[in-house]
């Protein structure tokens, strides 16, 4: 099993690299997109390389979350308190973004391992942002604060046009996944990886883990909720946390899985079907290779049957041929 980093690798690498050549700055203009459509663009001058425009831009929400200013409940708090001086809000945000963000490189601390740690937080800006409402719910867990809409299910997004659901309750947080694949063969995949995936918390080494089950039809938690948000081909797989799972530093790590764990089921079904696809194609040239084996050798054949020639005789030679045997 793989899990899925919540830095950018690739924001990380232009960080450093611009943190490390800034007497030689150069303007700086790229865009790219990672999974789950989550697109950034990083922009930088040469008349002031400590600063840089960052704008990122989330999944479409579906109708049933609730956003504030395009961004998800608690999001700009999160932002402030991650990055505290080095990062500033721009409002409006950059056409087509949900967040712009004005990084100052020269506020960095002067701390090693504290610049490389802010760095990397700067980069997971996906995970600050997008699993804000996710890890103010857990923390109540933690506060053992009794949740205002307790049993009520809270929809948040993670992938375009689809969303998971929080059921907070006093001592616990459910986590239900309605888990949709446009491929018919990554339906079935899904379908097994996640059965067996419920079956493999049940070993004696997975004690402590969340508590997991899956279901081809929506659980009772979820009877609130539109119909329309409820559409999943691969059944729905539910989570149950407690206080246990949130406590100090497992808080991040369990907001992060939790928030990518459909990118992490599509690129073990994904991983699946190639696997598959490389084992058909060995058999099929194994298959091959017999056949090939099974064919009569041509060339031996033609060598060990003697050499017969033939030569088509014409009118006037088989008269020839006639008249002599007469005379015979």
């Amino acid at each position: 099993m793989i899990l899925l980093q919540s830095p950018s690798r690739y924001l990380l690498q232009i960080l450093y690299n611009r943190l490390q050549n800034l007497e030689k700055a150069v303007e700086l203009d790229c865009q790219w997109v990672e999974f789950d459509d989550i697109r950034y663009h990083i922009q930088g001058s040469v008349k002031t390389p400590n600063v840089l425009l960052l704008s990122v831009s989330f999944p479409i929400p579906p109708p049933e979350t609730i956003l504030f200013g395009g961004l998800p409940l608690g999001a700009l708090e999160a932002i402030k308190a991650a990055y505290g001086v080095v990062a500033q809000i721009l409002d409006p945000p950059r056409d087509g973004f949900n967040l712009t963000l004005k990084l100052n490189l020269a506020k960095l601390p002067s701390d090693e391992e504290q610049k490389n740690a802010l760095l990397t937080k700067i980069a997971s800006v996906r995970e600050v942002v997008m699993g804000a409402p996710l890890r103010a719910v857990l923390k109540q867990l933690v506060t053992r604060t009794i949740p205002p809409d307790q049993g009520k299910p809270i929809a948040l997004v993670h992938r375009p046009n689809e969303s998971f659901f929080l059921v907070p309750q006093a001592d616990k947080v459910t986590v239900i996944f309605p888990m949709r694949f446009s491929d018919s063969i990554d339906t079935v995949l899904a379908s097994s990886f996640l059965q067996e995936f419920v079956e493999a918390r049940r070993t004696a080494g997975l004690n402590n883990a969340p508590p997991c089950l899956w279901s081809p039809s929506p659980p009772e938690e979820l009877n609130e909720v539109f119909t329309e948000a409820l559409s999943a081909n691969a059944g729905f797989v539910s989570f149950v946390i407690f206080s246990r799972h949130v406590e100090g530093r497992k808080l991040d790590r369990t907001v992060w899985n939790l928030s990518t764990f459909h990118a992490y089921v599509n690129y073990h079904v994904k991983c699946t079907e190639c696997f598959m696809h490389t084992r058909m194609r060995r058999q099929v040239e194994s298959l091959i290779q017999a056949l090939d084996r099974a064919k009569p050798d041509t060339e031996k054949a033609k060598k060990s049957s003697p050499s017969r020639s033939f030569k088509r005789m014409s009118l006037k030679d088989g008269n020839n041929s006639l008249g002599s045997r007469s005379w015979k």
